[in-house]
């Protein structure tokens, strides 16, 4: 199947999952994982009609930017562990940063973003399986609690929301426990009204789950090999 078929069969399960559960399938968004994936590859989904794209290496796509640089309106996110000193070179390449996952990060990024006179939506990433080789906050530290106190502060940062990826399982329904503990998080957070603090999207499930992460509540799925196939590994 070419790349368009296959934006045309995930587009059609989100509508399903969706339906599943009584929700209208145009507020889920569909972000292309295009890491890997060679400009051209990238370039056949745009024009198949995605506009919102996942990268997770910064160095990687510093490399096929300019190759990309006519799609004017892509929308390019980090969806990918940030280091602090790659945060500049991050800052000229990315307008969305969906995983935020310390405070630092959060005040290097706000800083930069200042400089540059750039505003950029963030996503705090919460490590939901408490798994130690994945990035991410837990929900039980004090780390997240210090990003919540500090947003009012980070005027060059819009916090939309919150993104995980869970444990990897074979089967797509043990994944359901930690999509529904996001979403449960984000209420927590959201019914105590802090300023600039909105969260209303919730960045979960990818190609092997996200019918799952859609029943659960998820407004943006993140799908990589469904679209493009196999990833290369690099």
């Amino acid at each position: 199947m070419s790349i368009a078929e296959n934006i045309a069969e995930v587009r059609e399960q989100i509508a399903d999952a969706g339906r599943r559960v009584g929700r209208d399938p145009q507020e889920i968004k569909l972000m292309a994982v295009s890491k890997t994936f060679a400009p051209e590859r990238v370039r056949e989904a745009y024009h198949a009609g995605l506009r919102v794209f996942g990268e997770s290496r910064v160095q990687e796509f510093a490399g096929k930017v300019e190759a990309l640089s006519d799609l004017e309106d892509a929308e390019w996110h980090m969806i990918g562990h940030l280091q602090t000193n790659k945060a500049a070179k991050a800052i000229e390449l990315f307008a969305a940063f969906d995983s935020v996952d310390s405070l630092r990060l959060a005040e290097r990024l706000n800083s930069l973003a200042g400089q540059a006179g750039k505003k950029i939506s963030a996503l705090i990433e919460i490590n939901v399986g408490g798994e130690a080789a994945k990035s991410g906050m837990s929900a039980e530290t004090a780390g997240l609690e210090q990003i919540l106190r500090a947003a009012p502060q980070l005027l060059h940062l819009e916090f939309r929301g919150l993104m995980t990826v869970p444990p990897f399982t074979e089967d797509p329904q043990l994944a359901r426990p930690y999509f529904r503990r996001l979403r449960v998080l984000r209420e927590e957070i959201r019914s105590r009204g802090l300023p600039k603090l909105n969260l209303k999207e919730l960045s979960m499930g990818m190609s092997h789950d996200f019918e799952v992460a859609i029943e659960e509540g998820s407004t943006c799925v993140r799908v990589g090999t469904a679209i493009f196939g196999t990833r290369a590994r690099i």
